[in-house]
């Protein structure tokens, strides 16, 4: 494996990791209710924006190393899909079963609709 791809993406899951950590807290302290908007805004916000990088790469000359940075270090980390399945067992568990559905309901729907936005957007602006 190449060291500079490697360090290249802990580089941006660094930055990825800090930056939902932020995010996400500060969704949680803004909403204060018990379901889980902070995870699901950074999931959509990174679904957003891997769509549109994912067809703005294929514009431009950047090296693999560079694409990797940002889709599977930044984007990566930033996004949550581990802590949105805790999340959502968590809420099982507490028997809390509308919750739980809704989350997933909203995570996987509007991660979709937001990556598909994020297409949209750069087919908008830049083609």
């Amino acid at each position: 494996m190449n060291l500079g791809l490697l360090l290249s993406v802990g580089m941006g899951g660094f930055v990825g990791a800090i930056l939902r950590f932020s995010l996400s807290s500060w969704v949680v302290k803004a909403t204060t209710t018990a379901f889980p908007w902070g995870t699901l805004f950074v999931n959509v916000l990174g679904s957003f924006f891997i769509g549109f990088l994912f067809l703005y790469f294929q514009h431009v000359n950047l090296s693999p190393t560079q694409k990797a940075l940002f889709i599977t270090g930044l984007l990566g980390a930033l996004t949550t899909f581990s802590t949105f399945s805790l999340d959502t067992v968590l809420l099982l568990q507490q028997e809390l079963y509308v919750k739980a559905f809704s989350n997933i309901l909203l995570n996987v729907l509007f991660s979709i609709g937001a990556t598909f936005s994020g297409m949209w957007v750069f087919k908008r602006l830049f083609l």
